[in-house]
């Protein structure tokens, strides 16, 4: 009687499971598919140096084509009251100026005329003076590298901050070569040409980072957790270095920035905060029903860099490489080989007391040219 009931019951559990299995269907929301191309606005006003603007139309999720930047539109720097500064376009939606000194008592507003016409606006913005940068630190974790930035204002006048910064990392190939192939054949590398060995890479941030002393007496920020670079990272190899940005902001450009983190950053489980709607300063003034996207603000621009070394590092650190294999084929081969470029030799081989090349030892491009990944070019700030 008992093995009946058990065998009843193990029916009754995959017949269940059967109808779950079934019942779930994709489900897209049709916000996701929306034909709409709404005007994407980045950049910012800067008083200490170029303003570049990037100008782009959204997409759709499922989207995987390459992205739309308007083009040829007109873009000016405008005063309340009155004057007016052109923007130069340099290809894919960028548009930029050099050399403008905005007046800190004024309040300036970006506009925008694309080609097919429509017209664009942001409010009027004061402008922001950012206060320097007191130290960019660091400490070797329990996980990795980690960089902070401090700061204050004695005026107690800024209150709210915004960070950027680009790392740049030296590195090398796995493998060093005096040889090239030109023309159907093994040669070596000219004297003067620049080695493929070592090179260097730059990235910029791609998270959004805030910071404000609001809950404070005074206007300071100490050791802000910028970002962390792990352990075992290849930009710790030989040296490491972070150029870090950092933007007085208003209010009212923090809530916005605050908004757009939280809608980019912190969605994916049950516990993190639902997507509010985008709220910028920038308007159609041709249809003021039309949705834009961006927040223009005026403010200085304050930097400062830092190095970091390996030998400061702990000694139990180590960066990893590519898997790279070396191998060898006859010189007779090596058009066969080399011709495509997916392959590059990296030496040659002889036979004892010889004098004549039989072998060369190879390795994939990857291995072997440095610059697939970034310059061999030393950046001028290189130390």
């Amino acid at each position: 009687m008992s093995m009946i009931i058990l065998n009843w019951r193990k029916s009754v559990f995959w017949v269940l499971m059967l109808l779950l299995s079934s019942c779930v269907e994709p489900y897209e929301p049709e916000v996701i598919q929306a034909r709409n191309s709404f005007l994407v606005v980045s950049g910012f006003l800067n008083v200490n140096g170029p303003t570049t603007i990037q100008l782009s139309r959204t997409q759709n999720l499922s989207d995987q084509s390459m992205p739309i930047f308007e083009e040829r539109a007109s873009v000016f720097i405008e005063e309340e009251q009155g004057g007016q500064h052109r923007l130069w376009e340099l290809g894919s939606g960028t548009y930029t100026i050099s050399g403008l000194d905005l007046n800190v008592g004024s309040k300036y507003r970006l506009f925008i005329r694309t080609a097919a016409g429509k017209e664009y606006a942001s409010d009027y913005v004061a402008v922001k003076q950012t206060p320097a940068i007191d130290e960019v630190s660091w400490e070797a974790g329990s996980e990795g590298l980690e960089i902070f930035v401090s700061t204050h204002d004695p005026k107690n006048d800024t209150w709210y901050y915004r960070w950027e910064y680009e790392d740049t990392w030296e590195y090398t190939s796995a493998y060093d070569t005096n040889l090239k192939f030109v023309n159907g054949e093994v040669v070596y590398r000219e004297y003067g040409e620049l080695g493929i060995y070592r090179c260097w890479r730059t990235e910029a941030s791609k998270t959004i980072k805030l910071g404000t002393s609001t809950k404070l007496s005074q206007d300071v920020i100490h050791a802000y957790p910028l970002l962390s670079v792990p352990s075992n990272s290849s930009k710790l190899l030989y040296k490491y270095s972070v150029l870090v940005k950092q933007y007085a902001l208003t209010r009212e450009a923090y809530q916005y920035w605050e908004t757009l983190k939280k809608n980019t950053e912190s969605i994916g489980t049950l516990f993190d905060p639902l997507p509010s709607q985008l709220t910028g300063n920038i308007h159609s003034l041709s249809d003021p029903s039309e949705l834009v996207v961006g927040y223009i603000a005026a403010s200085s621009v304050q930097e400062k860099r830092l190095f970091v070394s390996n030998d400061e590092l702990p000694k139990n650190w180590r960066g990893t490489y590519p898997t790279c294999v070396l191998d060898t084929i006859p010189v007779a081969e090596a058009p066969d080989y080399f011709e495509t470029g997916y392959n590059m030799p990296v030496g040659e081989i002889m036979p004892p007391m010889g004098t004549v090349v039989t072998d060369y030892t190879y390795a994939k491009k990857e291995c072997v040219d440095c610059r697939l990944f970034g310059t061999n070019i030393k950046p001028d700030f290189w130390e």
